[in-house]
């Protein structure tokens, strides 16, 4: 006789979800060699690929964000290697990200930076976690102070 499933306890296997990466990453792949240009229109052509819009609802999106026009070739343009007298501004690009949702485009500006692109989200677990480093480093060195201090008797 088997018995019934307890519908107040989570199955690990079946209810069980991963959280979600904490730091935004891009694939790169699509921003290795090659001139900084060309990796801009290599990663601008990978998100708006990747987001399932058409270049012209991503255009139509942008024009109502920035509340100018914004078109789909122009869009060509930035994601065109070939195209380097077109590039996009960063109004536009900061409309991109926000249309398309892609935060693997902020993570690729800032590994230029030697930064990472965190959710708002964690920025207090990061900050608890900053000050707790900074109050064990107080620790320790107060501890080898006293110490020295100890050895003076």
């Amino acid at each position: 006789m088997s018995r019934r499933r307890d519908p107040f306890t989570l199955d690990i296997f079946r209810d069980y979800e991963p959280p979600a990466d904490v730091v935004v990453r891009h694939d790169p792949e699509f921003s290795k060699g090659g001139t900084l240009d060309v990796q801009i229109s290599r990663i601008l052509s990978a998100a708006m690929e990747r987001s399932g819009k058409t270049r012209e609802t991503i255009a139509d999106e942008m024009s109502a964000y920035l509340g100018h026009r914004v078109s789909k070739d122009m869009l060509d343009g930035y994601a065109s290697p070939a195209r380097r007298d077109h590039r996009i501004t960063l109004e536009r690009f900061i409309a991109l990200i926000d249309v398309i949702d892609s935060q693997e485009l902020l993570a690729f500006v800032c590994s230029f930076l030697g930064m990472v692109a965190v959710p708002e989200k964690y920025s207090e677990i990061i900050e608890l976690w900053r000050r707790e480093r900074a109050i064990e480093e107080h620790t320790r060195a107060r501890d080898g102070l006293l110490s020295s201090l100890r050895g003076l008797k």
